[in-house]
C-alpha cells in the first residue's frame, strides 16, 4: 500500500488542531510510527515536515534508515535486544522502551551517552513491557551513572479504556515531576488528545497519520 504524502499532510493538520485544543501543540512533538508501513512512509512524513520517525523492530528500522531522507531522527520503540543496541546504536536518535537494568548496561557499553526514555508500566499485567513505577527511579539513576542522557518516561496505556488511560497518564506526569524529567511519551493515535492533556510532550502516531497499517500491525501507535 503507498503512503500518500498529501494524505499525511492533511491528517498532520487534524492531529495538530486536535493537540492545540487541550494543550500547547507547540511543545509536543509528533513521532511519526512508520512500522508496518513501506520505505515510502519516511518520505511521505517527512514531506509533511515530520523528522521523528519511530519503529519497533531493529531491521525494520535498519532497512528503512539506508533510504530515508534527511535530517531524519530514528526513535527505537520497541524494548531493546541487547544483542542488537550495537548495530542499532548508529542510527538510533532515542531509545523509548528502556525498562531494565540489563538493557541500561548494554547501551552504556555500546552507545556511550545515548538518549533514552524508562518506560514505565502502570497497569502490572502480565506481559506488558516496562518497569513497576517503584523501580523507575533506581533504573534513572542507573542509567544516569552509565553516562547515558536520560530525557524522561514512556508509557502505554490500555487499549479501549479511556479512564484508565487518562489516569495512567496522570501518573506517569506525576512520577515524572518527581524526578524532575523534560520529557514524556505518552499517547499514541486512540488516546493522545487525553495524552497531551495530562501533560504528554511527545506523542507517539501511526495509524492517525498513515491509515490502517496493512495486515494488523501490532498497536504501539
Amino acid at each position: 500500500m503507498t503512503v500518500a504524502a498529501a494524505e499525511v499532510a492533511d491528517a498532520l493538520e487534524l492531529v495538530r488542531a486536535r493537540i492545540s485544543a487541550v494543550g500547547d501543540a507547540g511543545r509536543v512533538r509528533v513521532v511519526a510510527v512508520t512500522k508496518g508501513f513501506g520505505p515510502d512512509a519516511p518520505a511521505a512524513a517527512a514531506a509533511a515536515g515530520l523528522s521523528d520517525l519511530g519503529e519497533n523492530y531493529a531491521q525494520e528500522l535498519l532497512s528503512k534508515s539506508v533510504s530515508a531522507p534527511e535530517p531524519t531522527r530514528w526513535h527505537f520503540l520497541g524494548a531493546p535486544q541487547r544483542n542488537k543496541i550495537a548495530a542499532l546504536a548508529p542510527v538510533v536518535h532515542l531509545w523509548q522502551a528502556v525498562d531494565r537494568l540489563a538493557v541500561v548496561e548494554r547501551l552504556a557499553a555500546a552507545a556511550p551517552g545515548a538518549r533514552l526514555l524508562v518506560q514505565v508500566n502502570f497497569t502490572g499485567g502480565a506481559g506488558r513491557a516496562g518497569c513497576a513505577p517503584a523501580e523507575a527511579p533506581a533504573l534513572v539513576d542507573a542509567a544516569r551513572s552509565g553516562g547515558l542522557d536520560v530525557l524522561g518516561l514512556m508509557t502505554v496505556a490500555p487499549a479501549g479504556e479511556p479512564e484508565v488511560a487518562r489516569r495512567v497518564f496522570d501518573d506517569l506526569a506525576g512520577l515524572g515531576r518527581s524526578l524532575g524529567v523534560a520529557e514524556l511519551s505518552m499517547g499514541m493515535s486512540d488516546d493522545y488528545e487525553a495524552a497531551v492533556a495530562a501533560g504528554s510532550t511527545m506523542v507517539r502516531l501511526g495509524r492517525a497519520l498513515f491509515g490502517a497499517r496493512p495486515g494488523g500491525a501490532r498497536r504501539r501507535g
